[in-house]
């Protein structure tokens, strides 16, 4: 509920919700800059009283459209300045906010905000606009909003217009600790997306424990690209930021990233497994293995090779590294070790704040784990080794399904993360997969896919691979081929089967490999078969290549998809 007082009123939160953080710095640090936006290959800045004046401005402008407190506004965009401007407004007007991601299709945005009943949506930075013109198209009632820029489509209202017609409110938010601050929608690798409820106490008490933890503080930089929309992105940056008051850039455009992060120089850069393995190949390219592990022996050199290295990638100033979203290969880590980057492993769910372990300070010897609780999280492992996860910052439960918050919720707080684990003495987790990973081949026998999907990582270097085999005769091994100049398919394909025989001899029987398909499409976002988050949903290529599998020629071990005639049983 909104008042008419200019006092802000959060008695009922045990923590300054975002906001008051915006409002205190604007008023303390009022020419600070807070937010580098990059257009045109130059730095276009915002300091903390423009930042709070553009948000409170927004307000106005949507109390004007009609907009009551407790209102769904969705956020669909990339990465940008205006992203977190938005979402300050959001909050300050008493708004909900549901974050859409940039890249999903038209069925899924349409369902975050058909199910979210969203009544406005602010639309900005989109590689295609496609999908999202067409939802605008089907739904006029819908108040669209577009960001400056030129990406965006156009929509009913302009973002500078509204902020340029419209007086900052005097209104403020009275919110407690239970405030329903964001629905989040999980990309989740199966199923319908589930709209995670987020509070303010929620999200306040995991971005206060996270920055005390790792020591965020005004003099850090930080870099805002993994998308905003996921949880991630919104509690380690966009958190983090605004409860130290830490300065915040973004990119301009994916082909000018690394360029980016150069002219940033941030001190704290977080990455998906994905985007660390493609630094490594890039890294590669210039510097060969064998040439690099020359380098590396010599005393006098190793420095200068480390240092040439990180300034390459933009990250010499970096003291905190971090990798998670999806699992990531331990001799990756260990790679970067070698090059003097020390990359922390953590984990969590949007359901946790994406808080919950961490390997820092950092530990070259728990390189494979994810790490320990962070500071008042509690982990146990429960039956059928699954992890369960116990503090203030699990979230609400699911809106409007109440049949699946009481599946991952128990009644005295803890929730069940659905992810397969162990602890070693010292309390740091080792992930082994989830639970629905788990397969039932056609002989019976339970196969957990994500261990020996690990082993292959660890000896091939491979970027993508997934093990499939619910129902077949036996697991099969899909491997996306490396995009290079002159491939040699003959050479690969041998690698590929002495890689997999040596794998098979350390697993059991009903786990060894029967055949590796080497795909012909590569996996992405676009054709569905990764999440935003850059997940392998392995329910889409179980369906996908089952009749293969059920009908493997005898006489092969590696078979080329685009090698398949229509004649074979697959087509």
């Amino acid at each position: 509920m909104l008042n008419q007082q200019s006092q802000t009123h959060t008695d009922g939160c045990t923590l300054k919700p975002p906001y008051e953080y915006l409002l205190k710095w604007a008023e303390s640090r009022p020419n600070a800059v807070y937010l580098k936006q990059i257009r045109h290959r130059r730095f276009e800045t915002y300091t903390f009283a423009q930042v709070a004046d553009h948000a409170l401005r927004l307000v106005s402008a949507l109390n004007d459209l009609g907009l009551k407190p407790e209102d769904r506004i969705a956020i669909v965009s990339k990465n940008c300045a205006e992203w977190f401007i938005c979402d300050l407004a959001i909050m300050l007007g008493g708004f909900v906010s549901v974050p859409v991601f940039p890249t999903a299709n038209a069925d899924t945005i349409d369902y975050c905000i058909t199910h979210s009943e969203c009544k406005a949506a602010f639309i900005g930075k989109l590689d295609d606009a496609t999908s999202v013109l067409e939802i605008l198209a089907q739904k006029s009632q819908l108040i669209s909003i577009s960001l400056p820029y030129d990406s965006a489509p156009h929509c009913q209202y302009q973002y500078n217009q509204l902020i340029h017609d419209h007086q900052p409110t005097d209104q403020k938010p009275e919110h407690n600790d239970e405030s329903l601050m964001s629905i989040v929608y999980t990309s989740g690798t199966s199923g319908t997306p589930k709209g995670a409820m987020l509070s303010y106490g929620g999200f306040s008490w995991s971005v206060n424990q996270l920055s005390h933890f790792i020591g965020i503080n005004s003099h850090d930089r930080l870099f805002s690209y993994l998308p905003l929309s996921h949880i991630t992105e919104r509690v380690y940056i966009f958190g983090s930021s605004i409860v130290s008051g830490a300065q915040t850039a973004f990119p301009e455009s994916l082909d000018t990233f690394i360029e980016d992060v150069r002219m940033h120089r941030p001190t704290l850069f977080i990455s998906v497994p994905r985007l660390w393995t493609l630094f490594q190949q890039r890294i590669l390219d210039t510097l060969p293995q064998k040439r690099l592990d020359l380098l590396l022996k010599i005393p006098l050199v190793r420095n200068i090779v480390r240092n040439k290295v990180a300034h390459a990638l933009g990250l010499n100033k970096a003291r905190v590294l971090g990798c998670g979203s999806a699992p990531v290969s331990p001799d990756l880590l260990d790679w970067y070790d070698h090059l003097g980057l020390k990359i922390t492993e953590a984990w969590g769910m949007t359901e946790s704040f994406a808080y919950s372990t961490l390997n820092y300070p950092y530990k070259k010897s728990k390189i494979g784990t994810v790490g320990q609780a962070g500071p008042g999280i509690t982990l146990k492992i429960a039956d059928e080794g699954e992890v369960w996860v116990h503090g203030k910052g699990v979230f609400s439960g699911y809106y409007k399904n109440e049949q699946a918050t009481r599946e991952v919720l128990t009644e005295d707080g803890w929730l069940k993360t659905g992810d397969i684990g162990r602890l070693d003495p010292e309390g740091y987790l080792t992930l082994l997969g989830r639970k629905n990973d788990t397969f039932k081949t056609a002989k019976g026998k339970f196969v957990s896919p994500v261990p020996i999907e690990k082993k292959l990582y660890h000896a091939s270097r491979v970027e993508m691979l997934c093990l499939i085999g619910l129902g077949l005769p036996g697991p099969i091994l899909l491997v996306v081929p490396h995009n290079i100049p002159h491939f040699d398919k003959a050479r690969y394909e041998r690698s590929a089967r002495r890689i997999v025989e040596e794998v098979n001899q350390e697993l059991q029987s009903h786990e060894q490999i029967k055949g590796v398909l080497m795909v012909k499409e590569v996996w992405n976002i676009e054709n569905g078969i990764l999440t935003p988050t850059l997940k392998i949903k392995r329910h889409l290529l179980e369906k996908k290549y089952h009749q293969l599998g059920l009908h493997w020629p005898k006489d092969k071990f590696v078979v080329w998809e685009e090698l398949i005639t229509e004649n074979h049983p697959y087509g």
